[in-house]
């Protein structure tokens, strides 16, 4: 499950970087003024900051979901282990009981 997650997370990353390259890059050999240059890259670093977020925000959702899994799972866990406890204490308290049985039977 940990694998996801990152695994998102360096696409995302990815992506975000590979287009704040692109832009900027394609920024520097455009014919533009200074001013119209710095207005179109304030403008493309305010939307990778949005999708940055965006992209964020859906990677700890997916995270918190895996977590709550995760916990439901662990919680099945011990309560199965705890059922399978208190059985063998049940079956070892009747063991001496039985035995008890057993050797009285047979002094009879």
């Amino acid at each position: 499950m940990s694998d996801k997650p990152s695994g998102a997370l360096e696409v995302t990353l990815s992506f975000l970087l590979g287009t704040a390259a692109g832009f900027i890059l394609g920024i520097l050999f455009a014919p533009a003024s200074g001013e119209e240059t710095r207005k179109k890259i304030q403008e493309r670093a305010v939307e990778t900051g949005e999708k940055a977020k965006e992209g964020y925000e859906k990677i700890a959702k997916e995270a918190e979901k895996g977590i709550k899994v995760v916990r439901e799972k662990t919680t099945e866990g011990i309560d199965a282990i705890k059922e399978f406890v208190e059985k063998k204490k049940q079956e070892l308290a009747r063991k001496p009981r039985e035995m008890e049985k057993e050797e009285t039977e047979e002094g009879k």
